[in-house]
């Protein structure tokens, strides 16, 4: 709907990243800036805030701050996760959804996150538009297991994947000084798509990686990793780095976490991941005597901004400036996206993807760049990854110590 002119509620929702804060700054900074945009708000954690009528007034925050929100890691306005029922079974939410929209007179809305946020944002543009009340929805794409459908690559990504190339380069190096048998296996985050753990292969390039990598894409055999380790030792001076992710299964789609644990489940039904490490190091050392480490990167792959990716900081804030721009000119019911443009030269172009077909839609890691046997990716995947983790994007320092933005937070009243 074009000509709209009304409040803005910018919102975030999921597990957070390194550079998810960068979204909220290009979303206030378009939003700030636009006169079809009367107030300018960010809904404290996620459609809860919404519900909750907790509104902060990104007005009345130093413009100093909210630039640094670009370098500040996690969620600003506070996430959540919260899955709205389908409207068809229960639309108490949506209703009250539109008694605030009302209230404060909001035709924009965007929502930052990844699948799950997708549909919750899809859902609530459906029931919009059902319901008459014009309000331009976009979704703001996030998450660091560059699942989401539709894009090339997710914010988020880049530099989630070059902290984890790095710090497993680090832990290699680490892991092999003495001259005594050692296994390491590192965990990456990742459920169903194992581009997280798939970034370890970066760390080859300067001859660093692992020596194995295990996908989610891929059944997992715990005999034959053992055989796989044994064999590397063989060969390696009785040393090997193993990466692998958090979602790996067997043929009868069993979590290997799942075998020590059933394990928790979150507000979305999904088994929650972890300990995945430290149970094939256990269970490495019983079979070989060799000492072994289990090392778990957990939340430190997703919050690591001083190694965040300046090709991922600076495009993350331009989709969410493309965000607005699209809603102002009349878009909704979209998700911002990147194209990447054919050549040899990176660069992207940003489009807009229907809401639809992001929400709850994942997308794996071609199986064609899983190769020896489950145990390795191939160049292909350095090819598609290097571009994104190009230069630095780092806080400023205060005190020797990064300086991230501090929020006033003022509640509407």
């Amino acid at each position: 709907m074009k000509d709209l002119k009304g409040a803005l509620v910018f919102a975030q929702s999921g597990g957070p990243t390194s550079v998810i804060n960068a979204s909220a700054a290009g979303v206030f900074a378009a939003g700030l800036a636009s006169d079809k945009i009367t107030e300018v708000y960010g809904a404290a954690h996620g459609i809860k805030g919404v519900l909750d009528e907790n509104f902060y007034d990104i007005s009345k925050e130093d413009a100093k701050e909210l630039e640094l929100l670009k370098y500040t890691p996690s969620s600003a306005m506070g996430s959540v996760r919260y899955k709205l029922k389908d409207a068809s079974v229960d639309d108490t939410d949506y209703k009250r959804i539109l008694e605030v929209f009302k209230k404060y007179n909001v035709r924009y809305f965007f929502y930052n996150g990844g699948n799950d946020s997708m549909d919750t944002c899809n859902k609530i543009s459906k029931y919009l538009q059902t319901s008459g009340y014009d309000c331009n929805v976009i979704g703001v794409p996030k998450t660091i297991d560059n699942d989401l459908f539709g894009t090339d690559h997710c914010p988020g990504f880049a530099s989630a994947a070059k902290y984890i190339a790095t710090t497993i380069s680090e832990i290699s190096l680490d892991a092999k000084v003495y001259d005594t048998p050692m296994v390491c296996v590192i965990e990456c985050m990742g459920r169903n798509a194992g581009w997280l753990t798939a970034a370890a292969k970066l760390a080859c390039i300067n001859g660093e990686g692992p020596d194995l990598i295990y996908l989610p894409e891929i059944d997992f055999d715990l005999d034959k990793f053992v055989e796989d380790v044994k064999k590397v030792c063989a060969k390696n001076n009785n040393k090997c780095i193993v990466a692998v992710s958090e979602g790996i299964h067997n043929k009868e789609g069993k979590l290997i976490c799942e075998l020590v644990s059933e394990g928790a489940k979150d507000s979305f039904g999904h088994t929650q991941l972890g300990g995945v490490a430290t149970t094939l190091a256990q269970m490495l050392k019983e079979k070989t005597g060799f000492k072994t480490r289990g090392i778990e990167l957990s939340l430190m792959q997703r919050c690591g901004q001083h190694l965040a990716s300046k090709v991922d900081v600076e495009e993350t804030f331009t989709a969410g400036k493309k965000a607005v721009e699209a809603a102002v000119a009349g878009e909704t019911d979209r998700m911002v996206c990147y194209e990447r443009k054919a050549g040899d030269k990176y660069e992207i172009e940003y489009k807009l993807l229907p809401l639809e077909l992001a929400a709850n839609t994942e997308k794996q890691v071609p199986l064609e760049w899983i190769i020896n046997d489950g145990t390795d990716i191939s160049d292909e995947f350095i090819k598609y990854a290097l571009p994104l983790i190009q230069g630095d994007a780092k806080a400023p320092l205060e005190n020797g110590l990064p300086r991230f933005a501090k929020l006033k937070k003022e509640l509407v009243k």
